[in-house]
């Protein structure tokens, strides 16, 4: 006889989400095993999803509303996953995502820490490991931010590829995340990102001075039908505008620092400078 496990869907968000799994699943009159056929997932992975040994991505989530007919509606597991995910991510952000995976260009800028999209997988682990050990996240959710972060990378993979222009700080690439090892690959990493075709990268040098327009992170979006969006952060707060008379006097300040930023070349000579100290 099979031994079933109890769930108690009082117990977390995350152990809510798999009993509502195993219902609806159970519910067609399911076996693990035949909604992961159904899915493309094994039942041994949807066992996982119902007994919160495995945190639900979003490939998984949306492959289950398509089997269960919710794509699109207001009971979806899609939307239940990011009302999960906001309990680890900032107000806004989850909203600024999807925006984000379709977007035809994408402005970032930053100070202290590279961007997520361009981040390695080594330096977003060390990133998260920090807030746990500070106590502002719990390891589950530090575990969710890094398979979220790599889920959010493999979303710029598509039929259009966006531009994606960056300015980074200099203090971006001088800020020492995860020991010299894992500085360097993602230092080396950037050099990369530069030479991709559809990417820019340039480096606001500390030289500039008060003429740096931003103090924190700025993200800009540019959709398909030309509208433009903004999302800047704080250490406890996000914003998402889309009211043009807010986000244009944005565009012109990132336009305004690439101006006073080095040229692509010099950037990735200052980052390779600085990546040959870290390995050494």
């Amino acid at each position: 006889m099979v031994n079933i496990k109890e769930l108690n869907p009082e117990a977390s968000p995350r152990a809510a989400f798999g009993y509502r799994v195993r219902s609806a699943r159970e519910g067609h009159g399911w076996t693990q095993d035949q909604f992961g056929e159904r899915i493309g997932y094994s039942g041994r992975h949807v066992s996982a999803i119902e007994t919160c040994h495995k945190p639900p991505t979003l490939r998984l989530v949306r492959s289950m509303d398509t089997v269960l007919g919710l794509a699109g509606t207001v009971e979806s597991f899609e939307r239940a996953w990011i009302e999960l995910r906001n309990g680890s991510l900032l107000e806004g952000f989850p909203e600024y995502l999807s925006y984000e995976a379709r977007a035809a260009e994408i402005r970032l800028f930053d100070v202290g820490v590279i961007p997520g999209l361009l981040q390695t997988p080594e330096y977003s682990r060390a990133i998260e490991e920090g807030h746990v050990k500070r106590g502002t996240l719990t390891p589950e959710q530090a575990c969710e931010r890094v398979e979220s972060l790599a889920e959010r990378q493999a979303g710029l993979v598509r039929r259009v590829t966006p531009m994606v222009i960056v300015v980074l700080d200099e203090s971006c690439i001088r800020r020492l995340i995860g020991g010299p090892g894992v500085m360097e690959r993602q230092l080396a990493h950037l050099i990369e990102f530069a030479e991709q075709s559809n990417s820019m990268l340039q480096l606001a040098p500390y030289t500039i001075g008060e003429r740096r327009p931003f103090n924190r992170l700025v993200n800009l979006l540019t959709l398909p039908d030309r509208s433009v969006m903004s999302y800047v952060e704080s250490q406890t707060d996000g914003h998402l505008d889309r009211e043009i008379t807010s986000v244009l006097p944005l565009v012109r300040a990132y336009h305004q620092l690439q101006a006073e930023a080095l040229s692509q070349a010099a950037s990735v000579a200052m980052i390779d400078e600085v990546r040959k100290g870290t390995s050494q």
